[in-house]
This record gives C-alpha cells, sequence and structure tokens, in this order.
C-alpha cells in the first residue's frame, strides 16, 4: 500500500492527548508536522473541541480522537 507523504497534527499547547497522537505518529514512522490551531481562528472553529486531528491532505480526510495506532497507521496508508 501507499503511504501518505506527510500528515498533519493539529494540537493546542499542553494538549496530553495531542502528545500521545504525536508519539503514535512517530512509533509508525509516519511522517507528519504539527500545526497549532491556536494561530489560525479557522482551524479553532473547525477543529477546537476535537483536537487531536490528523489530516492528510492528499486526500482531504481526517482521523479524529480516540484512534488506535493501527487505526493510524491504516489512515496513513489508506488510498482513496
Amino acid at each position: 500500500m501507499k503511504r501518505a507523504r506527510e500528515l498533519i497534527l493539529y494540537t493546542r499547547p499542553e494538549c496530553h492527548l495531542c502528545d500521545l497522537a504525536a508519539q503514535m505518529l512517530e512509533n509508525g514512522a509516519i511522517p507528519w508536522q504539527r500545526v497549532d490551531i491556536e494561530s489560525d481562528i479557522d482551524l479553532i472553529t473547525r477543529y477546537g473541541t476535537r483536537i487531536p486531528v490528523i489530516y492528510r491532505p492528499d486526500v482531504d480526510q481526517a482521523l479524529y480522537w480516540p484512534f488506535s495506532e493501527e487505526q493510524l497507521s491504516a489512515f496513513a496508508e489508506l488510498e482513496i
């Protein structure tokens, strides 16, 4: 299966669940970047109470917490 180029982890400062999601990404050796939603009102509106959120720009899909490492891996390899 083809893996996504890079996922986006939408997060906020001092978010324990976001740290867990980041660790899952690292454990899976999945390329990713962190985006703090607090710097963008549109992101706050979209994801404010739902973070952490993993976003896949190549397929315009999001994975919302809670998710397991297995679900994250499947999401990273999803072909649409």
